[in-house]
């Protein structure tokens, strides 16, 4: 007895380990949608042509649509003995509309359908992952909007270094996820090409339109070599090196609120809605949602680096272990999604401690660039020379134990005898934020346009 899906070569089943580690319809049905609209694409070009009847075209696209039906109301029964997504709907198809279903597979394997389906999936997936980033950039900017002028402390070596407000803290991130968008746009117009009619590795006799396939399904153009068409999955690696580096930007902005919303440091709050409690100690609120986005990261990226490992000694063409390019991708975009999702809902919740912010914006004699600014435009010092003046001075603010706007002139005029009482003004932190004017700086003016420009620009193309 003939297996159905191999065709006479095969006289028996196969062993049920192997139709284990064959099998891949438990992940692969999420392709459903795709395949059935590629089907249907590949059916009307093939009754176009003359390959097959207008009837027989007919009655598949009917059947297909009473397939799609099925599965997306739950009705539809997937059987693991047939493998993948493309044999269920091929084997339905059979029971609901006869021997026109066989002429479906004319002029194509299911090594160009799959390559087909899965541009389709992640080209959605590159839509929803844009969609969802858009949303965290709006949160961003609003947020950095209402804050602009909200003063806290920035760091390098995670230690005190200059005051910054809360709203250009936040912009910094809109900037990353601009990239991150850049990114997927790129790599989702690289993959704008059809496979469709490449069929097993080396095209088809038959007179298809593979133009016609693919300007149905939203391709630019179908893809010029039948051997690259089935074989390449530059499209998923791109999508997940465009994934692991999106969210290692959610990952440090997730690392800032765990470390911001520590007690020790205090600088926001968030609210119930994103955050846990311990099951042995009443008093804690522990940043969970925000330690998870960290953690899923790993698994992004590992997504990645497991495809290149998969790919890497691949020879042309199509080989069976293609097969794992979609469980871990799958994951990681379902991964990424969530990930913006919580990151987008605790950016709207948390809520700054603003006179937190401020004292801590002064530790660590934050404003000491400022000082050596004002010596270098007062003074005429070079600017190494009021470094090396700033930094005695701030040695002496630290001797003892005073803020540096709380160092008596005097001790100031030990160092460099013509500075005058007028060098507290440039001491405050509130001053300081104000002066970085420069285009891209703290300024409060200037983090209040780049808000309002970015918000227009998330409108108009939303």
């Amino acid at each position: 007895m003939s297996n159905k899906m191999w065709g006479g070569r095969f006289g028996s089943k196969p062993d049920p380990i192997m139709e284990d580690i064959n099998t891949s319809i438990d992940f692969d049905r999420r392709l459903y949608r795709q395949d059935i609209a590629a089907s249907k694409a590949h059916a009307a070009m093939l009754a176009k042509k003359g390959i097959i009847t207008a009837q027989d075209a007919k009655r598949i696209a009917h059947g297909l649509d009473t397939i799609l039906s099925e599965i997306e109301s739950g009705k539809f029964a997937f059987q693991r003995a047939l493998e993948d997504i493309h044999m269920n709907v091929e084997s339905r198809l059979a029971e609901l509309i006869g021997p026109a279903a066989g002429r479906l597979h004319t002029a194509r394997s299911r090594n160009d359908q799959v390559a087909t389906d899965f541009r389709l999936w992640v080209r959605d997936a590159f839509d929803a992952l844009d969609a969802a980033l858009a949303g965290y950039q709006r949160a961003l900017a609003e947020k950095a909007l209402h804050h602009a002028g909200t003063v806290m402390p920035g760091f390098t070596h995670l230690q005190p270094a200059q005051p910054v407000t809360f709203g250009h803290h936040l912009l910094a991130y809109v900037e990353m996820a601009a990239r991150d968008r850049g990114r997927f746009a790129d790599a989702r117009a690289r993959l704008n090409e059809s496979p469709l009619g490449a069929v097993a590795l080396a095209g088809t006799s038959f007179p298809i339109d593979r133009n016609m396939t693919a300007k149905s399904l939203g391709f630019a153009r179908p893809m010029a070599n039948s051997l690259d068409a089935v074989a390449d999955r530059d499209f998923v690696l791109e999508m997940l090196a465009a994934c692991a580096i999106a969210a290692v930007h959610l990952s440090r902005f997730a690392e800032e609120i765990v470390i911001w919303s520590s007690p020790l440091l205090g600088l926001i709050r968030l609210s119930d809605k994103f955050t846990t409690g311990s099951s042995i100690m009443p008093q804690k609120r522990n940043p969970d949602a925000a330690e998870l986005v960290r953690a899923k990261t790993g698994r992004i990226v590992g997504a990645l680096a497991g495809l290149m490992m998969v790919i890497k000694g691949l020879p042309l063409a199509y080989q069976k272990d293609l097969q794992e390019d979609k469980e871990g991708a799958m994951d990681a975009v379902g991964a990424l999604e969530l990930s913006i999702t919580a990151m987008t809902g605790m950016v709207r919740d948390l809520e700054p401690d603003v006179a937190r912010m401020r004292e801590a914006a002064g530790e660590g004699y934050s404003t000491a660039t400022d000082l050596a600014d004002w010596l270098t435009r007062a003074l005429k010092l070079p600017f190494r020379d009021a470094h090396h003046a700033t930094g005695r001075i701030v040695a002496k603010a630290a001797e003892a134990g005073v803020a540096l706007d709380r160092l008596p002139l005097k001790v100031m005029q030990s160092v460099e005898p013509r500075i005058t009482k007028a060098v507290f003004g440039a001491l405050a932190v509130d001053r300081s934020v104000k002066s970085r004017r420069s285009y891209g700086g703290t300024a409060p003016s200037g983090v209040r346009a780049q808000a309002r420009r970015w918000l227009k620009r998330l409108k108009a193309k939303a």
